[in-house]
C-alpha cells in the first residue's frame, strides 16, 4: 500500500510539474501561412459527449478538413456514431477525409482522483506521439477525460515552437452550474473557453458565453 502511495504521489508530482511548465514556460510562436483548410482534430468520448461534438462538427464547413477523431480505446459506441456522421458528410462532399485514433482512457466514470492521476499519464504516452504525428491547426473537445492528454500534448506542440495549435474547448450543455473535471483543468489553458449556461459565466468570467452552442 505504501508503495501504491508513493507511485501516487510521484506521478501527481510529474502531471502538476508538466502543467506548470505548459502554463507558464514562455511559448515559441511561428508563423503561419494562411491556408484554405483547416486539420481539425476532435476528441469524442462516451454518453452523449459524441453526440455533441459530431451536432457541432455537422455545422463546419468542408474547410475543416481533414477531421481526426480521437477516443479512448474502451468506447465501443463513439466510432459507430462518427462512421456513421462521416458516410452521411461523404455523400455530400466528394473529398470529405477523416481517421479514427484509440488511446487510453485517462479516467473512469467515478474512478478515484489518486489513480486518475496514473491513468492520465499513462494516456499520455500514447496521446504525446500522436499530436506530434497528426500536428492539428485546431483542437477541439467538449469534456471527456480523453481530451486533457490531447490539449497538454497540443500544448506542447506550441511551447516547442513545432505548430501553432488553437485549442478550443466547449463544456457540455449538461453542466448548468459546476465545471466538468476536465473543464476546471483546460479552462487555464485552452484558447477559447465556451459554456453554455450564464451561471457558469458568472463563475468563470474567462468563460465565453454565446447562448446553447450544441
Amino acid at each position: 500500500r505504501m508503495v501504491a502511495t508513493t507511485v501516487a504521489a510521484a506521478a501527481l508530482l510529474f502531471l502538476l510539474l508538466l502543467l506548470f511548465i505548459v502554463r507558464f514556460f514562455p511559448r515559441k510562436e511561428t508563423q503561419v501561412a494562411r491556408k484554405s483548410t483547416v486539420k481539425l482534430l476532435a476528441v469524442a468520448g462516451s454518453g452523449g459527449h459524441t453526440t455533441e461534438i459530431l451536432r457541432l462538427l455537422g455545422s463546419l464547413s468542408q474547410a475543416y478538413c481533414p477531421r481526426h477523431y480521437i477516443l479512448a480505446d474502451s468506447d465501443k459506441m463513439s466510432e459507430d456514431k462518427i462512421r456513421s456522421f462521416e458516410q452521411k458528410r461523404a455523400e455530400m462532399f466528394s473529398d470529405s477525409l477523416f481517421t479514427l485514433h484509440r488511446i487510453p482512457r485517462s479516467r473512469e466514470v467515478r474512478q478515484s482522483w489518486s489513480s486518475s492521476v496514473l491513468t492520465t499519464i499513462h494516456s499520455m504516452f500514447y496521446a504525446l506521439p500522436l499530436a506530434f504525428r497528426l500536428k492539428p491547426d485546431l483542437v477541439l473537445c467538449n469534456g471527456p477525460g480523453t481530451c486533457v492528454p490531447i490539449c497538454v500534448s497540443a500544448l506542447l506542440l506550441k511551447m516547442l515552437g513545432l505548430k501553432k495549435v488553437t485549442i478550443v474547448y466547449i463544456e457540455s450543455i449538461c453542466r448548468v452550474e459546476n465545471l466538468s473535471l476536465s473543464g476546471k483543468i483546460l479552462y487555464y489553458f485552452s484558447d477559447y473557453f465556451f459554456v453554455q449556461w450564464p451561471t457558469l459565466k458568472e463563475k468563470y468570467p474567462k468563460a465565453l458565453y454565446l447562448g446553447r452552442i450544441v
